[in-house]
């Protein structure tokens, strides 16, 4: 028994080492907390926005910045939602937190037939709520708990389904410019986060509307790559690099790239823009 637990602290410490220089190369990289801001780090109760808040305030201790963190959840009165679990254990942490009632619940139930998806009508309600109350209490950060599988789902569910090449940006503008909106996991694996949570035994509240209906496109999408992560390890952490190595003249968007306008006169616009000299020697014989 007492190996055990001693294993699963060496886990646990590896884990949270990994996710801490996750979480801080990706806050360095895109620009997402600075000096002073204020945080507001939404809580659903879900395994991704346990490790989120866990993360932020292990690296609030020892960043070279200040910044202030406080958890907000939305309760959407959905029945049988346990509203004593998060408010407990924010309190428990000494964690300042605000709990935001709002009944979406029922106006996703009656608007949304049944056997239908619940998730875009849900997370819009969510969004607005969640961005008014930003600005009452003057946060100047949004913290989503999206993290790098979320953002290839988004990915391969937009070009699926949607005939886009659009994934969720690790850092944003609201449509209304009055709030920045921040993932600080963009760069977390899934499975590192499910087996921290674990370990951390953080207490998850499922989601009665998104989470009990089977079959979603995200779910196929997500079965898909976990398959691809099985079959072929190596290739998860490859597809993601491509989404920040984007060569917009080797693909047809002429809105992105000027392809009128390229000549045998005209300047070479992009790195990796011509073929490389060898092949065209090839080519030409």
């Amino acid at each position: 028994m007492e190996s055990s637990s001693k294993k699963d602290k060496t886990q646990l410490n590896k884990l949270q080492k990994r996710l801490r220089r996750d979480v801080g190369r990706g806050i360095e990289d895109f620009g997402m907390i600075e000096d002073g801001d204020k945080v507001m780090a939404c809580l659903s109760g879900g395994k991704d926005s346990y490790a989120m808040l866990d993360i932020l305030l292990n690296l609030q201790k020892s960043a070279p910045i200040n910044f202030e963190v406080v958890a907000v959840n939305l309760d959407q009165k959905q029945p049988g939602f346990p509203e004593h679990v998060l408010p407990e254990y924010l309190t428990s942490i000494n964690v300042p937190f605000h709990v935001v009632e709002r009944d979406t619940y029922s106006v996703v139930k009656e608007v949304i037939p049944e056997g239908k998806t619940t998730c875009s009508l849900c997370s819009r309600m969510r969004r607005g709520t969640l961005y008014r109350f930003a600005q009452s209490i003057g946060a100047t950060k949004i913290a989503l708990g999206h993290h790098r599988d979320d953002i290839l789902e988004t990915f391969f569910l937009n070009m699926f389904y949607g005939g886009k090449l659009k994934s969720m940006p690790p850092k944003l503008k609201s449509d209304d410019g009055k709030n920045i909106v921040i993932r600080p996991m963009a760069y977390c694996r899934e499975k590192d986060i499910e087996a921290y949570a674990a370990l951390k035994e953080f207490p998850i509240i499922p989601c009665n509307l998104c989470g009990s209906q089977d079959n979603l496109q995200r779910q196929v999408i997500k079965e898909m790559l976990q398959d691809w992560d099985k079959r072929f390890p190596g290739r998860i952490e490859v597809m993601f690099r491509s989404l920040k190595n984007v060569v917009p003249s080797h693909l047809v968007d002429t809105e992105l790239f000027d392809f009128k306008s390229l000549s045998m006169g005209s300047e070479r616009s992009e790195e990796g823009g011509q073929e490389a000299p060898e092949l065209l020697d090839i080519l030409a014989l």
